[in-house]
């Protein structure tokens, strides 16, 4: 007879809980209840059921309290990656428009230096020299490099011996830097 019953209450026990799945209750099942009142339901009495119930209900308590602090966190992140890919988008495009704008005052300044190179293509050679003399070291050699081979010749060849010999190491010295 008992061999009958076990079937039975197999059947009586499953019934409801695939009537729970049935209707995607799962995640209620799963969750956590601070305070379920049927809890206690017959064991007031038992002062370690008591005791149980108390420790889940605590426990239950902080997972609640936890998982609410995982989730301000979480939103915390999100604003934070929101920002950062703002602020991100901005960088770039300021990084652009620098680079544009230093693209820009490259090329002024190779043009001005072109026409500087230009103006002393054009000059009498004493002329030139005396101008030179005056320059910083680099600063000259660095027009002496790039003006006209033989323009450069008369130039130097009409700068005293020392300061040619000046001229021509640091001009050396800035095709060596910059081969």
């Amino acid at each position: 007879m008992n061999r009958r019953i076990l079937p039975i209450l197999g059947v009586v026990i499953a019934l409801p809980t695939l009537a729970l799945v049935a209707q995607a209750r799962v995640p209620e099942l799963l969750s956590a209840v601070a305070e379920p009142p049927e809890l206690l339901e017959g064991c007031g009495d038992v002062p370690e059921a008591v005791a149980l119930a108390e420790e889940l209900r605590d426990r239950a308590l902080r997972i609640e309290r936890y998982m609410a602090s995982i989730d301000s966190r979480k939103a915390d992140l999100m604003q934070a990656e929101t920002t950062l890919r703002e602020r991100l988008a901005e960088l770039r495009a300021l990084k652009g428009a620098a680079s544009a704008r230093r693209d820009g005052d490259t090329e002024a300044v190779r043009g001005d230096i072109d026409q500087l190179i230009a103006v002393y293509d054009q000059m009498k050679p004493a002329e030139a020299a005396a101008i030179l003399t005056n320059l910083p070291a680099d600063f000259a050699a660095e027009i002496l490099v790039r003006v006209r081979p033989e323009t450069g010749a008369r130039i130097i060849a009409a700068v005293e011996p020392r300061q040619a010999a000046l001229l021509t190491a640091q001009m050396g010295a800035r095709s060596v830097r910059n081969p």
